[in-house]
């Protein structure tokens, strides 16, 4: 089996740049053999990006979370531009709308998530979504603005009828280690409601520590095979069935090869 971490901040899980490799290699060890770094400003993708690139297996997200919309950065809708075209950056993100600690204000938030989505269709990538108390928002932006290559709801949230609601988008779907606690129940039945080819798995590094794992500090990409499992459990398919599903769908939303 083999699996992708479609979500993993290594830049946060430590800040050196030699354990950042440790943490990578680990991953390749446990059958992690794709991960997506995201970022959550462009000062971080230009501090995680040069230590990374030319690791095998790393892909790379650019883009300025709701948290950064009081400082995004001189010029930084031409640097999103400009860092598109480095090697192996798949996707813009991670962006989208944080109502839940008020970042700035609601229209500047949509302004910075509807920029984002624009330069997403001019370079014909996916775009990651950040979604916290702002669900509304969010499905009213995207159902005028989803870039043509699709979007994906990380670490999703919401429920089950919000999802169905999205399916008639080009949408994925991607579920952390929160899915594996008990009390995930909106989590559970979204899965149950959904066709598992708009499914995708992350670790959410350092954060979202899966149930089986919860003495640790933080998230690895390692540990998202606790993720799959559970999920396989879930749907009663077999775990290899599932992780070749996963895979398949996660490199058709980064237009990757699957071999």
């Amino acid at each position: 089996m083999q699996f992708f971490d479609t979500h993993a901040h290594i830049g946060l899980i430590y800040d050196d740049p030699i354990e950042q490799l440790r943490v990578i290699q680990q991953a390749k060890q446990a059958g992690v053999s794709r991960i997506v770094s995201i970022n959550n400003s462009l000062h971080d993708f230009e501090r995680v990006y040069p230590n990374l690139k030319a690791i095998p297996g790393i892909y790379h997200a650019v883009g300025i979370a709701p948290s950064e919309v009081t400082n995004p950065g001189t010029d930084y809708l031409n640097k999103i531009e400009q860092y598109l075209t480095y090697p192996n950056v798949v996707a813009v993100g991670e962006t989208g709308l944080d109502y839940y600690k008020q970042f700035g204000d609601k229209r500047s938030q949509i302004e910075l998530f509807i920029q984002q989505l624009e330069i997403a269709q001019k370079h014909n990538l996916p775009v990651i979504i950040h979604n916290r108390d702002a669900g509304k928002d969010i499905f009213d932006v995207l159902s005028e603005r989803i870039p043509d290559a699709g979007a994906i709801f990380h670490c999703y949230s919401e429920d089950a009828n919000y999802a169905k609601k999205c399916l008639d988008m080009n949408v994925y779907f991607s579920f952390a280690g929160n899915l594996t606690y008990r009390n995930a129940r909106n989590l559970h039945e979204t899965v149950l409601n959904i066709p598992v080819d708009r499914i995708l798995i992350e670790t959410e590094s350092p954060f979202m520590v899966p149930a089986e794992y919860r003495e640790k500090k933080r998230t690895m990409p390692a540990y998202i095979t606790s993720t799959a499992k559970f999920l396989a459990e879930m749907l009663e398919m077999d775990e290899e069935e599932l992780s070749a599903q996963l895979w398949k769908n996660s490199c058709k939303v980064f237009n990757l090869p699957e071999s």
